[in-house]
């Protein structure tokens, strides 16, 4: 998928009773509530992880219209931050 003219890859995997999404570039990652945040600042903080994540999303559309509810601390290091759409997030990746 292109946002902009970027290219990105969105990647939705149905399971039971819910829904899981992504949105990525070789930069970094948007994702549904699924991804743990506090892990990638703490656990994984080495790595670097440029991500933000999305909650109450069921698609990609959504995924990208939604603010972030919380970003890694690389991200914000990006300006990227909490409340601006998964769309500018990425655009801010690319």
């Amino acid at each position: 998928m292109f946002i902009e003219g970027k290219p990105f890859t969105a990647v939705t995997v149905k399971l039971p009773k819910t829904n899981f999404m992504a949105v990525t570039n070789e930069n970094g990652y948007i994702m549904c509530g699924a991804l743990d945040v506090a892990l990638l600042n703490d656990k994984l903080a080495a790595r670097k992880i440029i991500a933000g994540r999305a909650v109450g999303v069921r698609t990609i559309e959504e995924l990208l219209e939604a603010p972030l509810e919380s970003v890694t601390y690389e991200a914000e290091a990006l300006g990227i931050y909490k409340g601006m759409t998964g769309k500018e997030a990425l655009l801010r990746m690319a």
